[in-house]
């Protein structure tokens, strides 16, 4: 559990420099449920698009069923569309660790247990895993999590999206109980977490 706000998380020392024009760029990220990690990065600034998926393992053990085993090497992941003329993939990364999950839970996220569910970061180029490793080193350092990060940085092989239920299923299913106790309470967090930003930058 980190030690302070959202708002007061901060920010990456190391992170990739806004672009001059907007664009479209990605990043792989595995932070328990995709149900609940979607959820956020739909709520975030700057994202345009998000999949859930599978990252870590082949493409013959890419589907739910399988990976809910817990014997391949996926871990439940979302695939973040961003504008890099709005958005950092440093400031994606500060919502993961922020908002999106717990990254010094081993091999699980609060009520989910499994190797799908640990802590990812699937670089898709040096530069992402630069900015990665950086900022682990940088949270470490600054003690700003009670524990250890345990967040896995590794490249990115392949992104299988989900079956199509799982798409958007926090916002199609908001009774869920599970959603509601675990995806529900981050996406309140990240909307604050906006809210604040806005108004540092416009008092």
């Amino acid at each position: 559990m980190a030690r302070v706000s959202p708002e007061q998380f901060p920010d990456p020392i190391v992170d990739a420099a806004l672009t001059g024009q907007a664009g479209q760029r990605q990043a792989v990220l595995a932070g328990g449920c995709f149900w609940c990690v979607e959820a956020v990065y739909l709520n975030l600034d700057g994202v345009s698009a998000v999949k859930s998926g599978y990252a870590g393992g082949s493409a013959d053990t890419a589907d739910y069923q399988t990976v809910s085993t817990g014997t391949t090497n996926h871990a439940e992941s979302v695939e973040v569309s961003y504008d890099p003329s709005r958005i950092s993939y440093g400031q994606i990364l500060k919502v993961f660790f922020a908002i999106a999950h717990d990254p010094t839970q081993l091999n699980r996220q609060g009520p989910d247990t499994g190797r799908q569910y640990r802590s990812a970061i699937f670089y898709g180029d040096d530069e992402q895993k630069r900015i990665a490793v950086a900022y682990i080193d940088q949270l470490n350092k600054a003690a700003v999590f009670e524990k250890p990060i345990v967040t896995e940085v590794v490249p990115l092989e392949a992104f299988y999206p989900a079956e199509t239920y799982h798409q958007d299923y926090a916002a199609r299913n908001p009774l869920n109980p599970y959603i509601v106790f675990n995806a529900q309470p981050k996406v309140r967090k990240v909307r604050a977490y906006q809210e604040a930003r806005e108004k540092v930058r416009n008092p």
